[in-house]
């Protein structure tokens, strides 16, 4: 059976080989080596995560109970389709009431602005008063601006109203619906997610001691472990490092945008990254969140010597995962841990 390394060669090499052009790892056809081990030498694996670069969390503005929910997990969408629906009988009232305010307040005005044009006429032929005229015109504006205030408030009880029904800011794919017909929907709840499917990218934590500033798009791959052999290796359309550091890991994110028309892939599957002349660090120490000790501003574990006798030290934690915590200094890979620091305190003592 061919060796995975034989497999990676061919899917790096053999297209280029074959047209008689330069491979994508920048060497020359003539100097393709016998082994992928070697031309894989100079370039460093990192875990990465397929990411969705428009995901959206749509959540409630208002309060309701979910009477519909018309997509579910998976569905394609169109952008300003009707995904979920609350109860909006209350402000859907309140809506109807602001604007019957509203054709209220404009006959008032139209019977308002009849007068005040009589009476300018009537004015003008000396009939009444400056004051007379004054006090016309001053009913006319305080009329005309009630007018304008109940539009204004009609207009907010129809945005209030538009709250209580969710649509699509965008095509895209249902990726989630955490809620079921009868959830009481509150101010800032998930209710849906949403991503588009047509730009996605690869994300991976890489040690900031490992970045190159001379990385480019087209001398990295990106590796789809699962797909297709066709479809596996991907070249991306484009490399951003990001700019800041991880405090607890000393990692910085890469993204590598996948190419449009990638198919197979969706947000959260495992990729991996290859950069070249980055050297990839072993695999942090993870512990159970129980193993670690708290005392004022130490932390610690209880490591077990070779008689299995609880001992504590001191160590420097990362990132929690789940129930784990990564241990970045102060315990060797073969080392090993109680598992349970109140038992192993009870124990040691």
């Amino acid at each position: 059976m061919k060796s995975r390394t034989a497999w990676i060669l061919n899917s790096f090499f053999g297209i280029a080989v074959g047209m008689g052009g330069v491979p994508a790892l920048g060497l020359a056809a003539a100097d393709v080596p016998v082994s992928a081990t070697a031309a894989l030498s100079q370039f460093g694996s990192f875990d990465a995560v397929v990411e969705a670069e428009r995901q959206t969390v749509m959540a409630a503005q208002v309060s309701g109970a979910v009477v519909e929910i018309a997509v579910k997990p998976g569905d394609r969408v169109q952008a300003g389709q009707r995904l979920l629906r609350m109860d909006a009988q209350a402000a859907n009232q309140s809506a109807a009431v602001s604007e019957a305010q509203v054709q209220s307040a404009r006959a008032a005005l139209a019977v308002a602005t009849k007068d005040y044009e009589r009476q300018k006429q009537l004015f003008e032929k000396d009939y009444i008063s400056q004051a007379a005229l004054e006090r016309a015109e001053a009913r006319f504006k305080a009329t005309e601006a009630e007018t304008n205030a109940q539009l204004a408030q009609a207009g907010a009880a129809r945005t209030q109203a538009g709250y209580y029904t969710l649509r699509a800011p965008y095509a895209g794919v249902i990726a989630e619906v955490p809620v079921t017909l009868g959830d009481m929907a509150m101010p800032g709840r998930p209710l849906l997610v949403l991503y588009d499917p047509t730009g996605l990218r690869v994300t991976a934590a890489v040690p900031q001691g490992s970045i190159q500033p001379g990385w480019t798009a087209g001398g990295v791959k990106v590796e789809l472990p699962g797909q297709p052999a066709e479809r596996q290796w991907v070249t991306p359309s484009y490399l951003k490092v990001l700019p800041t550091v991880d405090p607890a890991t000393h990692t910085m994110q890469v993204r590598l945008g996948l190419p449009a028309g990638t198919t197979g892939v969706a947000p959260g599957m495992f990729a991996r990254a290859w950069l070249p002349g980055a050297e990839k660090t072993a695999a942090p120490i993870q512990v159970p969140l129980t193993a670690v000790v708290r005392r004022a501003e130490m932390t610690g574990l209880y490591v077990l010597d070779a008689q299995g006798h609880p001992l504590l030290r001191q160590v420097r934690l990362g990132r929690v995962i789940n129930d784990q915590v990564e241990v970045l200094s102060g315990l060797g890979a073969n080392e090993r841990v109680a598992p349970d620091a109140q038992s192993a305190l009870t124990a040691a003592h």
